[in-house]
């Protein structure tokens, strides 16, 4: 006798996140292994492998790519012990010719050849789908940062008969709508949400003001200097970010409005300080994890939580509940080159979001025993764009007198 299993989503969800089918990773009729991964979930802010709950066969898909789920809701049905019976199947024929040995040399060719598809420097995802369609990385154009392939990229190339990428090759269209051929890169359903909820917020939710603070980081460098080797003997990578989440937390203390969130009736400002990072994921855009209980952390403590967050991140790895619930969020946008971004779009129902610009070296005018005197000093562009409806400029420029005092006199 067998039983019948239930797949479920996760009864867990981010507030206010929609989850989607993204694709099954199996057909019904296939053998599943237990805690094999069954089917991608996707989030406007992570995607999610759904692993098996039992060994068996899949036996019934009862919601589609593309569908929208609720948490807890029913996704299929694997019938249990079935698994036995079809791996069973190929030892009732013992009448078979034996192999040949030129089979061999080609199966043991086909699995080299798999081996090569695709690539090491593509995410766990897009190697599953090369492997599994006998793509080479080679012939997919990648519309990631850097030219990274994406899982839409795979689909796509496959959709086309996978067919080898010519560098020039483009989809024509009529000259009457474009001065030029033109590509189509479908968007993706994390694309979308995004842009669906920067609309909202921009738009339709919160009245965006920015302010704009320099900040000097000798101080802090010195520190970082002196104190990153313990760190990372200690197993924390520590970096300039875990430095201005400590800052934002004796910023918001003197503006706890800037950890709030509006409604109608009372501005909710949050006792405990859980800093979203803006982190971003070749392939994937933006996700935002989030360092919780910062007020509670030393600097290492928030150095090692940051790059557990962070690495997890950039592997794909994240779960719902490392993006929900943020009070408060960091975009440090200098990373990649920016020295100001404004205004930088609230991450609702946020309150207000930091930007970090670019470090680099400026000459600035100093009092040199009571003259001035040029110097070269390393500074970067700090701004807050904050809902308006939660608190007027001078308080805003007061969270960055605070955040940059912190920073340019840095002690422990």
């Amino acid at each position: 006798m067998t039983a019948t299993i239930e797949i479920r989503a996760p009864s867990e969800q981010t507030e206010g996140t929609r989850s989607q089918v993204q694709r099954w990773l199996k057909s019904v009729g296939d053998a599943v292994a237990e805690n094999e991964p069954l089917i991608e979930l996707e989030t406007d802010k992570v995607t999610i492998e759904i692993p098996a709950p039992a060994a068996g066969v899949l036996a019934e898909i009862l919601k589609q790519e593309q569908d929208e789920i609720a948490p807890g809701e029913l996704l299929g049905r694997i019938q249990g012990g079935a698994a036995q019976t079809v791996a069973a199947k190929p030892a009732a024929a013992p009448a078979q010719a034996p192999a040949d040995p030129a089979d061999e040399v080609t199966t043991a060719a086909l699995s080299a050849h798999a081996a090569s598809l695709s690539g090491g420097r593509n995410s766990p995802a897009v190697r599953r789908l090369l492997a599994e369609h006998r793509v080479h990385a080679a012939d997919v154009r990648g519309s990631g940062a850097g030219g990274r392939i994406t899982v839409d990229d795979v689909l796509e190339h496959v959709a086309r008969g996978q067919k080898p990428v010519l560098p020039v090759a483009r989809e024509q269209v009529p000259a009457a709508q474009s001065a030029g051929p033109v590509r189509r890169v479908p968007h993706t359903s994390v694309r979308k949400r995004i842009a669906e909820r920067m609309v909202e917020s921009l738009l339709h939710t919160a009245p965006h003001v920015t302010t704009i603070f320099e900040v000097d980081l000798g101080a802090v460098l010195a520190h970082r200097a002196s104190h990153r080797a313990d760190f990372e003997q200690r197993g924390a990578s520590l970096t300039l970010t875990a430095y201005f989440l400590a800052a934002c937390v004796d910023a918001i203390r003197e503006v706890p409005e800037a950890n709030s969130r509006w409604t109608d009736d009372a501005l909710e400002i949050h006792e405990s300080i859980d800093i979203g990072v803006g982190t971003a994921v070749e392939g994937k855009g933006l996700v935002v994890p989030v360092v919780r209980a910062v007020q509670s952390l030393d600097l290492f403590g928030i150095a090692k939580a940051l790059a557990d967050l962070v690495a997890r991140a950039r592997e794909d790895k994240l779960t719902p509940a490392d993006v929900r619930g943020g009070t408060f969020t960091i975009s440090n946008h200098g990373v990649s080159g920016s020295l100001v971004a404004t205004p930088i779009v609230i991450n609702q129902p946020q309150s207000a979001i930091l930007g970090v610009g670019k470090l680099e070296k400026r000459a600035v005018v100093a009092d040199a025993n009571g003259a001035d005197a040029i110097v070269v000093r390393p500074r970067c562009y700090v701004t807050l764009t904050l809902d308006h409806r939660v608190m007027d400029g001078h308080r805003a420029n007061r969270f960055l007198q605070v955040l940059v005092a912190r920073l340019e006199n840095w002690k422990d």
